[in-house]
């Protein structure tokens, strides 16, 4: 059941950073624009808390009961690390489709770095950001949203 909707959101999750990218690039070319910065990094950290959210409200759904604190945690990071594949697929595709050029604005300015080295550091930084935060959005959410023991005697 999980997997289902890790996938499910994952993909979700992952589609709409494929499409921030596309349109930011498209309309906005000056690849130093807030927009490449300030705005993606926002976007793609919404977007993966609301799908997190609503992954683990989907589960609630089918289940016609509160997830546990631990059930909450481990959909959120499998829901991020679908994501966070799905993104570095896009990306790899990107890279060899049109090259670095297509890159963030910050990581084209650095010291003439070979280009693997760019991308090496790009995708584990997509990856790795996207699982380390998905599992602090996982227990955030999970925090709210998990049953509660009763302390009833």
């Amino acid at each position: 059941m999980i997997t289902k909707l890790a996938i499910k959101y994952g993909m979700i999750i992952g589609i709409g950073v494929m499409a921030w990218v596309i349109v930011t690039h498209v309309l906005v070319p000056n690849l130093q624009s807030l927009i490449h910065s300030l705005g993606t990094v926002t976007f793609f950290n919404l977007l993966q808390f609301a799908g997190i959210y609503l992954g683990l409200k989907e589960l609630e759904r089918e289940r016609r009961d509160k997830v546990s604190f631990k059930e909450g945690i481990k959909a959120g990071v499998a829901i991020s690390v679908v994501y966070a594949i799905a993104a570095s697929l896009f990306f790899a595709g990107a890279l060899l489709l049109i090259g670095p050029q297509f890159m963030a604005g910050d990581q084209m300015s650095a010291p003439q770095l070979p280009t693997w080295k760019v991308a090496l550091q790009a995708f584990a930084g997509l990856g790795l950001g996207a699982i380390f935060f998905g599992l602090i959005y996982s227990t955030v959410i999970s925090f709210f949203l998990a049953k509660r023991r009763s302390t009833e005697s």
